[in-house]
């Protein structure tokens, strides 16, 4: 079971992505560049700030890097930027992402009405992170995390 956030799990992620038709037929025009950034929180295990990139087009994951550098993830048309608790939050379908996204909760970089254009794909996402087997950071002993 990977553990979230680690390279395995984003790796498991992007499978489960590219072979979803829920996601294919919502984001099948939606082409983007996105950093997401996993703030971080030491006290649930979470030490340092992560930054995942990845690019999405033709509604697959064309192409995914864990652990980028922050100068690398500003280059993203959009960064998604949260803390680690609230990133748990959305991966456990606790709270939906476009809410936060408005309330301001998970900041976002970039241009908002193409992302809340493209609302169907960005639930498919979370669905999606769903229906996989995920240990957080804050679940497992130290000695596992990533």
């Amino acid at each position: 079971m990977a553990v979230f956030p680690s390279g395995d799990w984003l790796d498991e992620y992007v499978a489960r992505i590219n072979t979803s038709p829920e996601f294919a037929e919502a984001a099948r025009t939606f082409e983007a560049d996105i950093a997401y950034v996993f703030e971080a929180e030491p006290e649930l295990g979470h030490q340092a700030d992560v930054w995942a990139r990845a690019g999405v087009g033709g509604g697959k994951c064309l192409w995914w890097n864990y652990d980028v550098t922050p100068q690398e993830g500003r280059e993203s048309q959009f960064i998604l930027q949260g803390p680690y608790s609230l990133w748990k939050q959305i991966i456990q379908g606790e709270l939906d992402p476009m809410e936060a996204m408005l309330d301001g909760e998970l900041a976002v970089t970039g241009h908002l009405p193409t992302l809340l254009r493209y609302v169907r794909a960005a639930n498919a996402l979370v669905s999606i992170a769903a229906t996989g087997t995920t240990a957080f950071a804050d679940e497992v002993a130290p000695a596992a995390r990533p």
